[in-house]
């Protein structure tokens, strides 16, 4: 076949340009912070799956003269945002799988691949997707298609995976039942919204694959009775930079969506993982998790405490996200870890931790120094100094104890944000190494210290 176009859209005014929701419905890029977040990069597990998937340059942008732009800029939020930038919008995995599976079924009652073929998202848009491969055996009752993915503006790691639909005629009454092919994940562990055993296929692409599916039947008669099998190239392989071996969603990649759409610069994906493995984790009966902000700090908190994979929290820059989810869904223990210069940022109240929307504030470590014990003369050195590490570096030689000053605010901020959720909070900065350079203990809602345990 010669190479896939981008898929495009039609009929309704565009891509909704909102923040693809969580499986919970909830779409809150606020809650990492003060003020909307910086994306993650591509490398991110959060951004990994759920970024958005894009349609392609020939997608049509809301506020780009179609039909919703002037209402985007009228009520500004998410849609006048994409207007200005003019970046590309996405579609989810689960519209990709839900175009494959389409076309695959419609190829077993027709004889021919719809190419591109039209699918219908839950909020009315009507996106057309070209595909990359098909395959027809009647005499099996079996076809496949595939969809390119296109990240668009906003790589993730998924970005040029193919998505495949097998369609297999099933008898009547058989209904539609979901398989975990080749590169999609399957469930192991509780506290998702799929059971154990289920392959990682989301309730809203289920559901819009059905309707499908349906849909397909009713118009050239058949009896929507029929297997899909699931699968993505080398998902496995690129699994392994998502959440999902965290989250027991062990084999590939799940297959996610909501609405169907998600706009490049959205972080509700990285922040709906975070409550998802917060989720994982209550569900598996974890009394102790730590949001950690990188790799490094997390084999720190392991070290320190010995904690089960399924009880890290990528937290990432997102300190918000962690804290305002466990006010409403308490565990019992939390364990804050991250580099020094980021959690400086914790301790003087910023809840986002991008280095776009916060900085370390070297009066404020300053004023810490003065209260550990430091002199005018050190105080002003670390006012002035060069980096985080730098302040913490002077104070270190002059025996004021910075980063537990700092580890011990970051913790005043938690309680702060937790208000009072029946969770006790200690922290741990690291360096670079994984060194802890400051902690602070474990204290409760009352600020109370509790003892380790």
């Amino acid at each position: 076949m010669t190479a896939p176009e981008p898929p495009r859209v039609t009929g309704a005014a565009g891509p909704e340009a909102e923040a693809e929701a969580g499986a919970d419905g909830t779409a809150d890029p606020a809650a990492a912070g003060t003020g909307p977040a910086e994306p993650r990069g591509a490398h991110g597990p959060g951004a990994a799956q759920g970024r958005a998937e894009g349609p392609g340059s020939g997608a049509a942008v809301p506020g780009a003269g179609d039909s919703g732009g002037t209402a985007a800029h009228a009520s500004g939020g998410r849609a006048a945002q994409l207007a200005r930038t003019g970046l590309r919008p996405g579609w989810t995995t689960g519209a990709c799988a839900t175009a494959a599976a389409t076309a695959a079924y419609t190829a077993l009652l027709t004889g021919r691949f719809p190419d591109p073929v039209t699918i219908t998202l839950p909020r009315g848009q009507t996106p057309a997707f070209a595909l990359a491969t098909e395959e027809l055996r009647p005499a099996e009752g079996r076809a496949v298609a595939g969809v390119v993915k296109d990240a668009g503006d906003d790589p993730d790691v998924t970005h040029g995976a193919l998505v495949r639909a097998a369609v297999r005629l099933l008898p009547p009454g058989s209904g539609v039942v979901f398989r975990a092919g080749p590169g999609v994940g399957t469930v192991t562990r509780p506290g998702l919204p799929l059971a154990v055993g289920e392959p990682a296929v989301n309730p809203v692409p289920r559901r819009m694959m059905r309707e499908h599916i349906a849909g397909v039947a009713a118009r050239h008669g058949g009896s929507g009775d029929v297997e899909v099998e699931l699968s993505v190239d080398r998902g496995e392989e690129i699994a392994r930079s998502t959440w999902n071996p965290r989250l027991g969603i062990l084999g590939g990649l799940s297959i996610l969506g909501t609405t169907g759409v998600v706009v490049p610069y959205s972080c509700s994906a990285w922040i709906d993982s975070i409550r998802r493995g917060v989720d994982v984790a209550r569900a598996a009966g974890r009394t102790h998790v730590a949001g950690c902000t990188g790799s490094t700090s997390e084999r720190t908190a392991v070290a320190e405490h010995g904690l089960p994979e399924d009880a890290l929290l990528d937290m990432g820059d997102f300190a918000g996200a962690v804290l305002k989810y466990l006010r409403r869904h308490p565990v019992p223990r939390l364990t804050v870890a991250g580099g020094f210069a980021k959690l400086s940022k914790l301790a003087a109240g910023h809840l986002d931790l991008h280095s776009g929307r916060s900085q370390v504030d070297k009066g404020f470590l300053a004023d810490l120094a003065r209260r550990g014990g430091a002199d005018e003369e050190l105080a002003a050195a670390v006012a002035g100094a060069n980096t985080g590490l730098d302040a913490l570096q002077r104070c270190a030689a002059r025996g004021v104890p910075l980063g537990d000053l700092v580890a011990e605010a970051a913790r005043g901020t938690a309680l702060g944000v937790l208000r009072g959720a029946p969770v006790v909070v200690d922290v741990l900065c690291v360096d670079r190494s994984g060194a802890v350079v400051g902690r602070a203990a474990p204290a409760g809602p009352s600020g109370a210290r509790r003892p380790e345990r």
